[in-house]
């Protein structure tokens, strides 16, 4: 196959390695000619200087953890449709071949159509910083609150839905506030947004219908910081990432905390009560300045 895409064999084998993929044993029936066209395509964006060695292994990896899970949460539909529409296993089989083929042309043609439109919208705002590897962003953390024994107890039916209803959840309210969410963490959300303002009053939301006795979303704590992020590969990394994480390790249950930087920011905002808290030691930070936020 690497002789035929015209790839070197080390080169070859380091990429399937980064996209999750088994060694293939000698002698293996393993490659079709559609893996052949993939790797000159990749051997075509190693030219053009996309995958040059320093971004090769952690955009490849990126590729294929982000596929292998949708690829196992597709699956897993529909083998789960499969079974509650057959009434024995060899129809099952026959139910989930037959959904394949209608499905997956339909889910790979929105995945495209997803993935550009999320290309255009990375473009705009990555031309709106051009040149600067920083951006100033307020980043927010949303946590479960006792997830660990809860998980102890749930069902796996059980487990799926708290987090897919936390999840789902978290990413409808972001988005309305004109956010992004970077990563689900299983028991936490990290998002991001260029407005401050729009990053505390969508924790605060979230806060507010986890109180709700009527809404399944579970309790909740939350942080939000501002300041400067590196965003790389679709995440953000710097001290404002780990500020908000440190303040929701200290927040209590449904409570929002603020850093410095993001208090200066909210200060009268109508709506927004601040109440400054003791300094705390955390991880990192010797004397981190939290603030308490509030619905005014």
């Amino acid at each position: 196959m690497a002789e035929a895409a015209g790839v070197p064999l080390p080169v070859a084998m380091e990429l399937w390695r980064l996209l999750g993929f088994p060694h293939a044993q000698e002698g293996q029936v393993a490659f079709t000619t559609a893996d052949v066209e993939a790797l000159r395509l990749t051997s075509d964006l190693m030219q053009l200087g996309v995958l040059s060695p320093d971004r090769q292994a952690a955009l490849v990896r990126t590729w294929g953890r982000s596929f292998a899970r949708l690829a196992e949460w597709e699956t897993t539909l529909l083998a789960d449709i499969a079974r509650e529409r057959s009434g024995s296993v060899s129809d099952e089989v026959d139910d989930l071949v037959t959904l394949a083929g209608e499905v997956l042309p339909r889910a790979e043609a929105l995945q495209t159509y997803i993935w550009r439109r999320h290309l255009a919208s990375s473009a705009s705002r990555a031309l709106t910083v051009a040149g600067s590897a920083a951006v100033r962003l307020a980043v927010g953390f949303v946590d479960i609150v006792g997830y660990t024994s809860r998980s102890r107890t749930l069902t796996e039916t059980e487990l799926v839905d708290l987090v897919e209803e936390f999840e789902d959840g978290c990413a409808g309210v972001v988005v309305e506030h004109g956010g992004r969410v970077i990563k689900n963490l299983g028991d936490g959300v990290l998002y991001t947004c260029d407005d401050p303002v729009a990053a505390a009053r969508a924790a605060l939301e979230l806060v507010a219908r986890a109180e709700d006795q009527d809404d399944p979303f579970p309790e909740i704590r939350a942080g939000v910081a501002y300041g400067d992020v590196v965003p790389r590969l679709g995440d953000v990394f710097g001290p404002t990432v780990n500020i908000a994480s440190r303040l929701t390790s200290l927040a209590r249950p449904g409570t929002v905390l603020v850093d410095e930087q993001a208090a200066a920011a909210l200060d009268g905002v109508p709506g927004l009560d601040l109440h400054k808290m003791r300094r705390a030691s955390v991880k990192g930070y010797a004397k981190l300045q939290p603030f308490r936020l509030r619905a005014g």
